[in-house]
């Protein structure tokens, strides 16, 4: 109720996203100093802030573009002040240390008028949050329970992003021009981050809904589940949209494996439930757009005629980007250099929407090798650990976004990390009373 509030209070009087961005940014400080991070609140902070990153931007909130990502750095930071890291976490220091020669690349091939401190920040706050987010989590041993509290301390400014955005377009009709993604519908923002951050949500509530053994949440759960489903549709960006859904299906598929009979057999209801609202939530998205949405997935435009490119121009910006690893293989072209690099071949100034393309031609041969420590090590954590149902599903939703938006939020660095803690079921012990 507090944050549905919030989207309201944010609506009305826009500047009063920054009061609460940092009021949060304080309370969980606090939280964190008060306790000694005991309990590992500095993930309760980071998680906060990684939900509340897009609803910032979009209304002003943020006090710098990259600072959300630094902020969750500074969190797990501080929580390393406080209770360390594995050194089984090592592959992820090398991972680090594999960017680092793109950054003197850069030194050299930026053009002199370019900034260099803003091109080095843009394109390695992200790959920087991911590892201090891996850092901190591997294997770090966490109950259920505050798992799923960290989930909700992410999910709770996604509930006040949705306010927002039903508030600030409360008729889509009104807005639709064509298929393409649409600002209007996105609160004036960039439609793949905010599909991005709604399809998280979206993965979150469901979780939610099958793993919470609760009625009366399962109720609340299951509402939000449709309410922030059609607010990702509607703003016609599918990257978010179906990366949320495959992330959902996967994270079913491994709850039904590693489950026993029983437990599978009662999830049936919610599968059906959960079914029922998908559909229904679709019907209505249909019909709210005139057809519109139906036309965007089966890449058509408004006339019905299908278009060439998939990829909506993604397919261009990769295939500059491989012609560069082509043409510097070792160590690549340097940070931040991509954008320049475009102009020269196509004239274009667009910046990539694929991490794992601009690594390769921004680092090179170090970048491949970074990029396998980040799918190789989970995996292999993996066959030791099979604690945290989340691991594939968290592995995945990193991996599929970083191919539609880059590292654009912090939100694929942080789930990443959250995939490598090691989950422990505590159970209550039975207290023998004698005389």
């Amino acid at each position: 109720m507090l944050h549905i509030a919030m989207g309201l209070i944010v609506f009305v009087v826009e500047a009063s996203s920054k009061i609460f961005f940092l009021v949060g940014i304080i309370y969980f400080l606090y939280r964190v100093f008060s306790n000694g991070n005991r309990r590992d609140e500095v993930l309760l902070g980071a998680a906060y802030v990684t939900g509340f990153e897009v609803f910032s931007r979009m209304t002003g909130g943020a006090i710098s573009y990259e600072f959300a990502k630094y902020m969750v750095i500074i969190f797990l930071v501080i929580g390393m002040f406080f209770k360390g890291f594995t050194t089984k976490s090592w592959p992820y220091v090398i991972f680090i240390l594999f960017l680092i020669p793109g950054i003197f690349v850069a030194s050299i091939s930026l053009n002199y008028e370019a900034k260099f401190g803003n091109a080095i920040g843009f394109n390695l706050s992200g790959p920087l949050c991911l590892a201090i987010s891996a850092l901190y989590c591997y294997d770090r041993r966490i109950s259920m329970r505050r798992f799923q509290g960290i989930l909700l301390a992410l999910l709770l400014p996604i509930i006040a992003t949705t306010v927002y955005l039903y508030l600030y377009t409360p008729n889509i009709r009104d807005v639709l021009t064509n298929t393409a993604s649409n600002f209007a519908a996105s609160g004036g923002f960039g439609p793949n981050q905010v599909a991005t951050i709604l399809g998280l949500g979206v993965l979150i509530l469901f979780s939610r809904f099958i793993l919470i053994r609760n009625t009366f949440i399962n109720i609340i759960d299951i509402s939000l589940l449709g309410l922030v489903g059609y607010r990702a549709i509607v703003t016609f960006s599918r990257g978010g949209v179906i990366t949320g859904v495959v992330c959902v299906l996967l994270l079913l598929a491994t709850y039904l494996i590693q489950s026993k009979g029983k437990d599978r057999v009662s999830i049936v209801p919610k599968i059906l439930v959960a079914s029922a609202v998908v559909v229904f939530t679709w019907v209505i998205t249909s019909i709210a757009t005139v057809g519109f949405i139906d036309k965007r997935y089966a890449n058509q435009d408004a006339a019905g005629r299908e278009k060439e490119d998939l990829t909506t121009g993604r397919s261009e910006l990769v295939s500059t980007e491989l012609q560069a690893f082509y043409e510097n293989p070792i160590v690549g072209i340097g940070v931040g250099k991509m954008k320049e690099y475009r102009l020269e071949e196509t004239g274009r100034l667009s910046a990539t929407h694929n991490e794992v393309s601009r690594t390769l031609s921004e680092h090179g041969i170090l970048g491949i090798s970074a990029l396998l420590i980040l799918i190789i090590t989970p995996l292999v954590f993996r066959i030791k650990n099979k604690s945290n149902l989340y691991l594939y599903t968290f592995l995945v939703f990193w991996f599929l976004t970083i191919n539609h938006s880059s590292m654009r939020i912090a939100a694929p660095a942080f789930i990443y990390g959250l995939g490598l803690i090691t989950i422990i079921h505590v159970t209550r012990k039975t207290i023998i009373h004698r005389k």
